[in-house]
């Protein structure tokens, strides 16, 4: 079932305006959280959101330690991948081959650009043969501490995800076969995958490949940003205007869906739980998740994508059609949370927003091994 918290936010938070939070009101929450209606993170979330109203919030720090995480300062380990140094290095260099592709055109950095927040600054991404995307490229940085990966969760972790975009028709281009073959043709990628992966007979194939590409992607992560600092103590590390966008943000039922340690992505939610968006935010014709778990429940249901640089990363939902921050908050108050906010509240939660943008990644461009006469040639 999907989390729907956020559409009885302003209905309940009416009831404790108006001094109505009566035994009938919790009864209905008691019973909607009984009957699957909200999952338990979610009703866990709601009961603190509540809870959080009747004290009157005194102490938002404490209240945003109950809800956020800082990011390490140090790169995030997969699980069966470790981070052993010439794996990295190869997947650093893999991550900006763009002969990974069937033109010799395009890399992963083309789509997720390290120096552009971990994403392209497109509504849609363009591929092989100059074809357009169907969703925006969501961004690499942090993506390690996701959920899942893409904004339908249809790859578990990062190197499932690495995986994918290189056999796209509409992506990359090419097949397993001919980005193996590709790279065995260059003798310093046969040289790299070997001291990579000192203990297998046939280094060069395709899930090392998509492995190495992980454990580099695990590796860009923006620590420090204000938010984290003030998340580990220093109360003087956001603004008082951030500060009160902080606490609008989590009165106002964001922190439902966007908290954890990427302030988003770890949960799936239906794109309008109260309201429908205009169709220029939701093209009717990409339905979601459902097209991944086939549950009607899952029509229109997407990840909730991380906020965490968020200043940097327009234009803005799965579809890409929102180029301002204010625009989109706006929108998400509406059909979130089923309430029009005034600018002013829109205005100090993306000032807060903006403390969320932390150290970028600083990636030296690697030295690509050369191609020979026999490595293969681009295809048109």
């Amino acid at each position: 079932m999907v989390p729907r918290t956020a559409a009885y936010l302003p209905s309940l938070r009416s009831a404790f305006a108006a001094e109505r939070f009566t035994v009938d009101t919790f009864v209905t929450f008691f019973f909607r959280l009984v009957a699957g209606c909200l999952t338990f993170p979610c009703a866990t979330l709601m009961c603190f959101l509540l809870a959080s109203e009747v004290m009157g919030q005194d102490n938002l720090l404490d209240v945003a330690k109950s809800l956020f995480r800082p990011i390490p300062k140090r790169g995030a380990g997969l699980d069966g991948n470790p981070a052993m140094s010439d794996k990295l290095e190869l997947g650093k260099m893999l991550f900006f081959e763009p002969r990974l592709s069937k033109a010799h055109n395009i890399s992963c950095n083309t789509c997720h650009q390290i120096g552009r927040g971990g994403a392209d600054g497109r509504s849609t991404s363009i591929g092989h043969n100059w074809q357009r995307g169907d969703r925006n490229a969501p961004t690499v940085l942090n993506a390690v501490f996701n959920i899942a990966q893409f904004w339908d969760g249809r790859a578990a972790d990062l190197k499932e995800q690495a995986s994918g975009p290189i056999v796209n028709p509409v992506g990359m281009g090419t097949s397993p076969e001919r980005a193996v073959a590709e790279l065995k043709g260059i003798p310093g990628y046969v040289e790299a995958f070997g001291k990579a992966f000192p203990d297998e007979i046939d280094p060069v194939n395709y899930d090392n490949i998509a492995e190495a590409i992980a454990a580099f992607e695990a590796t860009l992560i923006t620590p420090n940003a204000p938010f984290d600092r003030y998340l580990k103590g220093d109360e003087n590390a956001l603004t008082s205007e951030q500060k009160e966008g902080l606490a609008l943000f989590v009165n106002r039922g964001c922190s439902s869906c966007h908290n954890g340690i990427n302030v988003g992505g770890g949960m799936y939610a239906l794109f309008g739980v109260v309201e429908k968006p205009g169709w220029e935010f939701l093209p009717p014709d990409d339905k979601g998740r459902i097209e991944v778990t086939c549950k009607m429940d899952d029509k229109y249901v997407f990840k909730v994508p991380t906020l965490r640089n968020v200043a940097l990363t327009a234009p803005y939902f799965h579809s890409g059609r929102s180029w301002d921050l204010d625009q989109a908050v706006a929108v998400m108050g509406t059909t979130q949370l089923g309430t029009q906010m005034k600018p002013e509240e829109v205005d100090n939660i993306v000032t807060f927003l903006r403390a969320l943008t932390g150290d970028q990644p600083q990636v030296v461009y690697p030295i690509l091994p050369p191609s020979v006469v026999s490595t293969p040639r681009p295809a048109p």
